[in-house]
Protein backbone atom coordinates (compact mmCIF):
# COMPACT_ATOMS: atom_id res chain seq x y z
CA UNK A 1 0.00 0.00 0.00
CA UNK A 2 2.79 2.18 1.20
CA UNK A 3 4.83 1.83 -1.82
CA UNK A 4 2.20 2.85 -4.31
CA UNK A 5 1.60 6.22 -2.78
CA UNK A 6 3.15 8.86 -4.26
CA UNK A 7 4.95 10.81 -1.16
CA UNK A 8 6.16 14.40 -1.32
CA UNK A 9 8.87 13.22 1.16
CA UNK A 10 9.80 17.28 1.92
CA UNK A 11 6.28 17.67 2.72
CA UNK A 12 5.87 14.74 5.11
CA UNK A 13 8.94 15.83 7.00
CA UNK A 14 8.13 19.49 6.96
CA UNK A 15 4.93 18.34 8.75
CA UNK A 16 6.35 15.72 10.90
CA UNK A 17 9.49 18.00 11.75
CA UNK A 18 6.82 20.83 13.63
CA UNK A 19 7.02 23.44 10.72
CA UNK A 20 3.45 23.51 10.33
CA UNK A 21 3.45 23.54 14.66
CA UNK A 22 5.85 26.71 14.21
CA UNK A 23 4.43 28.00 11.44
CA UNK A 24 0.79 28.37 13.77
CA UNK A 25 3.01 29.58 16.65
CA UNK A 26 4.45 32.07 14.54
CA UNK A 27 0.86 33.56 13.76
CA UNK A 28 -0.54 32.91 16.93
CA UNK A 29 2.33 35.65 18.73
CA UNK A 30 1.70 38.16 16.33
CA UNK A 31 -2.05 37.56 17.20
CA UNK A 32 -0.98 38.03 20.90
CA UNK A 33 1.27 41.06 20.34
CA UNK A 34 -1.75 43.01 18.21
CA UNK A 35 -4.25 42.41 20.41
CA UNK A 36 -1.37 43.56 23.44
CA UNK A 37 -1.21 39.81 24.92
CA UNK A 38 2.32 39.52 26.12
CA UNK A 39 2.83 35.87 26.70
CA UNK A 40 4.11 33.67 24.34
CA UNK A 41 2.59 29.93 22.83
CA UNK A 42 4.16 27.44 24.75
CA UNK A 43 2.82 30.05 27.75
CA UNK A 44 -0.68 29.91 26.90
CA UNK A 45 -0.44 25.86 26.38
CA UNK A 46 0.61 25.47 30.14
CA UNK A 47 -2.21 28.20 30.78
CA UNK A 48 -4.88 26.36 28.66
CA UNK A 49 -4.35 23.42 30.68
CA UNK A 50 -4.17 25.34 34.10
CA UNK A 51 -7.77 26.96 33.09
CA UNK A 52 -9.42 22.84 32.75
CA UNK A 53 -6.93 21.85 35.86
CA UNK A 54 -5.62 24.20 38.32
CA UNK A 55 -3.39 23.49 40.77
CA UNK A 56 -0.97 20.66 39.12
CA UNK A 57 2.56 19.27 39.72
CA UNK A 58 5.38 20.89 37.27
CA UNK A 59 5.91 17.09 36.17
CA UNK A 60 2.14 16.93 34.74
CA UNK A 61 2.68 19.95 32.89
CA UNK A 62 5.85 18.18 31.75
CA UNK A 63 3.94 15.21 30.62
CA UNK A 64 1.61 17.12 29.10
CA UNK A 65 3.72 19.51 27.24
CA UNK A 66 6.12 17.01 26.71
CA UNK A 67 8.76 19.26 27.39
CA UNK A 68 11.54 18.67 30.18
CA UNK A 69 11.94 19.83 33.58
CA UNK A 70 14.31 22.69 32.92
CA UNK A 71 12.04 24.15 30.33
CA UNK A 72 9.20 23.80 32.47
CA UNK A 73 11.21 25.60 35.23
CA UNK A 74 12.01 28.50 32.88
CA UNK A 75 8.27 29.15 31.17
CA UNK A 76 7.07 28.79 35.15
CA UNK A 77 9.36 30.89 36.53
CA UNK A 78 8.53 33.68 33.31
CA UNK A 79 5.04 32.92 34.61
CA UNK A 80 5.56 33.83 38.07
CA UNK A 81 7.16 37.13 37.12
CA UNK A 82 4.17 37.71 34.64
CA UNK A 83 2.10 37.28 37.91
CA UNK A 84 -0.05 34.97 35.97
CA UNK A 85 1.07 31.40 37.96
CA UNK A 86 2.35 30.70 41.79
CA UNK A 87 4.08 27.81 43.11
CA UNK A 88 2.26 26.68 46.26
CA UNK A 89 3.87 23.96 48.52
CA UNK A 90 1.94 20.37 47.99
CA UNK A 91 0.56 19.37 51.73
CA UNK A 92 0.65 15.91 50.57
CA UNK A 93 3.74 15.93 48.90
CA UNK A 94 6.61 18.48 50.83
CA UNK A 95 8.75 17.68 47.90
CA UNK A 96 6.90 18.99 45.24
CA UNK A 97 5.50 22.26 44.21
CA UNK A 98 1.56 22.65 42.58
CA UNK A 99 1.43 25.28 39.92
CA UNK A 100 -2.02 27.44 40.42
CA UNK A 101 -3.46 30.40 38.82
CA UNK A 102 -3.52 34.24 39.78
CA UNK A 103 -6.32 36.16 39.34
CA UNK A 104 -4.68 37.67 36.50
CA UNK A 105 -3.93 33.99 34.90
CA UNK A 106 -7.53 33.56 35.11
CA UNK A 107 -9.00 36.58 33.83
CA UNK A 108 -6.58 36.24 30.51
CA UNK A 109 -8.75 33.36 29.48
CA UNK A 110 -11.81 35.68 27.89
CA UNK A 111 -9.08 37.83 26.49
CA UNK A 112 -6.79 34.94 25.11
CA UNK A 113 -10.36 33.26 23.52
CA UNK A 114 -11.02 35.13 20.47
CA UNK A 115 -7.57 35.64 19.68
CA UNK A 116 -6.77 31.89 19.50
CA UNK A 117 -10.13 31.13 18.02
CA UNK A 118 -9.17 33.82 14.92
CA UNK A 119 -5.57 32.49 14.62
CA UNK A 120 -7.66 28.67 14.35
CA UNK A 121 -9.23 29.71 11.98
CA UNK A 122 -6.96 31.55 9.70
CA UNK A 123 -4.88 28.20 9.97
CA UNK A 124 -7.64 26.07 9.27
CA UNK A 125 -9.52 28.11 5.66
CA UNK A 126 -10.41 26.05 2.87
CA UNK A 127 -10.22 23.01 5.10
CA UNK A 128 -13.39 20.52 5.29
CA UNK A 129 -14.59 19.27 8.72
CA UNK A 130 -13.82 15.78 6.92
CA UNK A 131 -10.22 16.77 5.86
CA UNK A 132 -9.62 17.75 9.63
CA UNK A 133 -11.03 14.80 10.83
CA UNK A 134 -8.97 12.43 8.53
CA UNK A 135 -6.29 14.31 9.40
CA UNK A 136 -6.00 14.35 13.12
CA UNK A 137 -7.02 10.37 12.78
CA UNK A 138 -3.29 10.58 10.83
CA UNK A 139 -1.59 12.41 13.18
CA UNK A 140 -2.62 10.51 15.92
CA UNK A 141 -1.58 7.06 14.12
CA UNK A 142 1.81 8.46 13.76
CA UNK A 143 2.20 10.09 17.23
CA UNK A 144 1.06 6.75 18.65
CA UNK A 145 3.22 4.85 16.09
CA UNK A 146 6.82 6.95 17.34
CA UNK A 147 6.19 6.38 20.97
CA UNK A 148 7.74 3.06 21.72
Amino acid sequence: MIENFDFDIQLIFAILNGKVSAAINRKLSRNFRLNGIEITPEQWTVLLFLWEKDGVAQQELCNITFKDKPSITRLINNMEKQNLVVRKPNIKDKRTNLIHLTETGKKLKEKIKPVTDKTLEEALQEITLDELEISQRVLRKIFTNTQN
